[in-house]
């Protein structure tokens, strides 16, 4: 309250017009950054599933190396789900690997709002198409567990490989798996 020149007492405040416009200007503001906001947030969810992935493909090139057996992550795509196998038994035997239950981390799901593909390395993604072209891999490695697998192997090598994660917003990142140190890349492909 304060006190006018002619003595009455005088109250301070808004106007219902001046509140109007800015709730209004808060409504614009509001309408503009929320569309910008679900594009971080997808970003962000694409980039945190890639962190996963790539820090589960280290761990199975560590185990593979430390304890001087071949491992490899199994992707199943339809389920969105990865694990952490070891070889045991012979080369030539068809079921040769069986999950590692005992690694935290060994095992885990991708966001079902991510999209996983499979490619050779230096593949074109733009070409993509319902089907998967063969893939060379390692002799030991049964035929069907060629695409969805990336083994490490003791000498610390790896299969030659790229998977393609895409959310739905179609951001799109690369992990490419070099096959002579087992390094993984992230690489940040065009939208589309």
């Amino acid at each position: 309250m304060r006190l006018a020149r002619n003595g009455c007492i005088r109250k301070s405040g808004f106007t219902l017009i001046e509140l109007m416009v800015v709730l209004v200007l808060i409504g614009i503001m509001t309408a503009m950054i929320i569309p910008e906001m679900k594009g971080s947030y997808e970003d962000a969810l694409l980039r945190s599933n890639s962190r996963e992935l790539v820090n589960v493909l280290n761990l199975a090139y560590s185990r593979a190396v430390t304890i001087n057996q071949p491992h490899r992550v199994r992707l199943d795509r339809s389920a969105g789900r990865y694990l952490i196998e070891r070889r045991v038994g012979q080369a030539n035997r068809e079921n040769s690997f069986t999950p590692v239950k005992d690694i935290p981390g060994g095992e885990g799901r991708i966001d079902p709002r991510i999209s996983i593909e499979f490619r050779i390395q230096g593949e074109d993604f733009s070409n993509a198409s319902d089907q998967n072209p063969p893939l060379v891999s390692r002799d030991d490695l049964p035929p069907q567990d060629r695409v969805e697998t990336i083994a490490f192997y003791p000498d610390g090598t790896a299969d030659a490989r790229e998977i393609l994660l895409e959310d739905r917003a179609g951001f799109r990142l690369a992990l490419r798996i070099n096959p002579t140190t087992a390094r993984v890349e992230i690489v940040e492909l065009e939208r589309k």
